[in-house]
């Protein structure tokens, strides 16, 4: 077995011990990854290949924002569901942007 070791460097104010540290440092990633694993699948963005410039930067805007719309849409079916009703229904869509 290979073992591996990384560093990683955190800014804080608190005083902290691994033991403390280590959980929250973790749950912030495990936050933060399931936003992302939310976009890849919604949006298939591991597949995207819009590379120059600022279309990349502008483009994840534009997914983290309708990704909020689809989130806030009341109802209780999956964001990818209500990214095809909103493709179908016009007024569905338009609910979405005034909500």
């Amino acid at each position: 077995e290979k073992i591996e070791r990384e560093t990683r460097f955190y800014i804080t104010s608190l005083t902290l011990d691994a033991k403390l540290s280590g959980p929250m440092i973790r749950d912030h990633w495990s936050v933060e990854n399931g936003l992302h694993w939310t976009i890849d699948m919604t949006f298939r963005d591991d597949e995207c290949r819009i590379r120059t410039e600022h279309a990349p930067a502008n483009f994840t805007t534009i997914r983290h924002m309708a990704n909020n719309l689809y989130r806030k849409a009341p109802g209780k079916d999956s964001i990818r569901l209500r990214r095809k009703t909103a493709a179908w229904d016009d007024e569905f869509l338009v609910s979405l942007i005034a909500a």
